[in-house]
């Protein structure tokens, strides 16, 4: 596990705590719909962090192709009719390009800006000039509104239990994830960031905001910048 990063319950987990066995429960939700809708018809998507491909298998039914890049095996084996990539984000280096990059997850709001950025240098590295990236970053009542907690309708609770912080700008964030026949937790380290904070490191890497995809401003796509 990485430092500040624990996951509990049934099966194999990743290095920041997330457990495999619950990604592949976890509903996908309307993402897929935001992203079909902002970026062309049939494009090749890279996906970095894809996990076991809850956005992965929607997408590929919707006519694209995707590269999905993940650094657990245990998670890439539950991928299905897409190219996986066993790597980390940050080191990857493909040597290509993709009319979309799609970073998810909450990943630029890693703990370690260093980390960030170069989370950010791999989509500047595989997007096309004239492509775009996909973000998802977190609400802005990600860490003020806890703890709090919510049903779906398949039947699981998952409570954000806790936000802590832990210095430097950063919290130590508690979720739980409650099914009927299992339960599973997961603590990891992420850096608020506000709107301004978010874009100054979108620039910082040499992409610019094209447009909030969505009205709570969580989906967002980012282009290279001129």
């Amino acid at each position: 596990m990485r430092t500040g990063h624990q996951g509990t319950g049934p099966g194999p987990f990743t290095p920041d705590g997330c457990a495999v066995e619950l990604y592949s429960r976890l509903p996908v939700g309307d993402a897929p719909d935001v992203i079909s809708a902002a970026v062309p018809a049939g494009a090749h998507i890279l996906e970095l962090g894809s996990g076991v491909g809850r956005m992965t298998h929607p997408l590929l039914e919707r006519g694209f192709t995707v590269t999905a890049v993940d650094e657990s095996a245990e998670m890439l084996e539950r991928v299905r009719g897409a190219r996986t990539i066993r790597s980390t984000i940050e080191d990857l280096d493909l040597g290509e390009r993709f009319d979309v990059v799609m970073l998810a997850s909450f990943l630029v709001h890693t703990g370690d800006p260093e980390e960030r950025q170069a989370l950010l240098r791999s989509c500047v590295r595989h997007v096309e000039k004239d492509g775009c990236v996909l973000m998802q970053r977190e609400g802005a009542d990600y860490h003020t509104n806890v703890p709090r907690e919510r049903v779906d309708p398949s039947g699981f609770t998952i409570r954000i239990v806790s936000s802590e912080p832990v210095g430097d700008g950063v919290n130590s964030v508690h979720a739980e994830y409650e099914f009927p026949d299992a339960t599973w937790t997961q603590t990891f380290l992420a850096r608020p960031l506000t709107k301004e904070q978010f874009e100054e490191a979108l620039a910082e890497a040499g992409l610019e905001v094209d447009s909030y995809l969505t009205e709570d401003g969580v989906w967002v796509r980012a282009v290279p910048a001129k």
